[in-house]
């Protein structure tokens, strides 16, 4: 693998994971209690051999570009980076800012034309997937591809909802249809359940295969189809394109792979992680997930109640706590009988005592979820105060978009912002619906 270099694409502005893409691009969003959704590709990469990684960044980025540069630092005998590399003014290049995932890259191309590099990965960086891409480039090899694409085993059901590839009986991509919906699209890009059967994957029923956002390669292609084209994005010109003029390989995976692109979405997979038999596995000594390493206590817990959970480094969860299907975050501090059920809570980057906490300021409640409050089905966000007998609870006939004072309610979520102040019984009722 010492011949791939990966570009993780940082992704645009979030819109839709606001408000926690509010202060912070979407590959920094803190996901599964102490890591970061940009962990999951780079360790898929360090976990398959592949040592050169760019992260192309644009959007609230100084977050994210502090993380990467606290946790991969890499031995001075293997050559392997994690680099970022942001949207900048060159005399090249004028002023522009990245215009889409394709041209991100187009204006990085120098990186990709120095020696010894002979196939380009290009990833997102808000997917949450383990993969091996040393088996994908053995698929791209012995089919002798121009570019291969990861693709996904889906129902007809979900189909509509993303880009379908059509196969020929040697795995050969010969065409691409981008979200169809009418019985006819669909028949047009469905593929054999035997076929799917055959190369080794269950199809369990499903016959469509989707495009995951993942693609391999050759260098000299990739630098072809850039310098030609003004292609902008690489779903929806750069891929079809090379369809038409090149030859794309399929590789199919079959292991869990969420693209994290809504609240709902990331609420969910948050979840799932707190259950016996997660669908996806944080817990892999093989294949492990890396983050940043923080020199934190052990968690604190004072004759608390807790039920299929996730605790993270560093909390205090004081007595008669009740915490059910809930995933709690780095530096997390619960106030004697508080209840949260169905809820991820992202912690704090400092402590209660810690300066910044403002614990000090006259009547601003302490850093962390007060006495008696009651949180159901909701998000909270970090460095959150949130004083004694709070309620966050869903009311009944509550819009699945609305705004009650600083707290949000996106696609039937609870969301509290980053560093929300709520006062001492505090209630979320009567929201105010809203167009997000």
């Amino acid at each position: 693998m010492n011949n791939v270099v990966c570009f993780v694409l940082g992704g645009g502005k979030g819109t839709r994971l606001q408000p926690l893409t509010s202060e912070r691009s979407k590959p920094a969003v803190p996901i599964g209690g102490k890591y970061r959704l940009i962990d999951i590709p780079i360790s898929n990469c360090i976990n398959s051999g592949i040592r050169r990684n760019y992260l192309l960044t644009q959007f609230n980025s100084v977050s994210l570009h502090r993380h990467l540069r606290q946790t991969y630092n890499f031995d001075p005998f293997n050559g392997g980076f994690v680099e970022i590399l942001a949207a900048q003014q060159t005399n090249n290049d004028g002023a522009d800012w990245y215009q889409g995932t394709a041209d991100a890259v187009r204006k990085q191309l120098r990186y990709i034309q120095q020696p010894g590099i002979d196939y380009v990965l290009i990833l997102s960086g808000d997917q949450l997937y383990r993969m091996d891409f040393a088996k994908m480039l053995k698929v791209h090899q012995d089919a002798r591809a121009d570019v291969t694409i990861a693709t996904l085993p889906i129902d007809k059901e979900a189909a509509s909802a993303f880009g379908i590839t059509k196969l020929d009986d040697s795995g050969r991509v010969v065409g691409f249809l981008e979200k169809p919906e009418s019985d006819s699209e669909l028949a047009h890009v469905r593929t054999s359940p035997e076929w799917i059967d055959e190369q080794g994957i269950e199809s369990k029923g499903r016959e469509y295969l989707a495009s995951m956002g993942i693609y391999l390669f050759n260098r000299n292609t990739l630098v072809d189809l850039l310098e030609k084209t003004d292609y902008q994005d690489f779903g929806k010109e750069i891929f079809p394109a090379a369809i038409r003029a090149k030859r794309v390989q399929s590789f199919l995976f079959d292991g869990y792979w969420e693209d994290i692109g809504t609240i709902k979405a990331f609420y969910e997979s948050q979840l799932e992680m707190t259950l016996p038999n997660p669908p996806f596995e944080m817990h892999n000594a093989d294949l492990p997930i890396y983050t940043r390493p923080r020199f934190l206590p052990s968690t604190r817990l004072d004759d608390a109640k807790v039920k299929q959970s996730l605790v993270a480094d560093g909390c205090v969860i004081e007595k008669n706590v009740s915490i059910t299907r809930s995933l709690i975050g780095l530096r997390s501090h619960v106030g004697e009988g508080a209840v949260l059920s169905g809820v991820v809570l992202m912690g704090a980057d400092y402590y209660r005592s810690d300066r910044r906490a403002n614990q000090e300021v006259s009547g601003v409640p302490l850093l962390g979820i007060g006495a008696g409050t009651h949180i159901e089905g909701a998000i909270v966000d970090k460095n959150c105060c949130i004083g004694r007998n709070v309620k966050i609870v869903k009311p009944e006939n509550c819009p699945d978009d609305a705004r009650c004072g600083d707290v949000i309610i996106r696609d039937g979520v609870i969301v509290v912002p980053r560093g929300t102040v709520l006062e001492d019984g505090w209630e979320l009722k009567n929201p105010e619906a809203c167009d997000f």
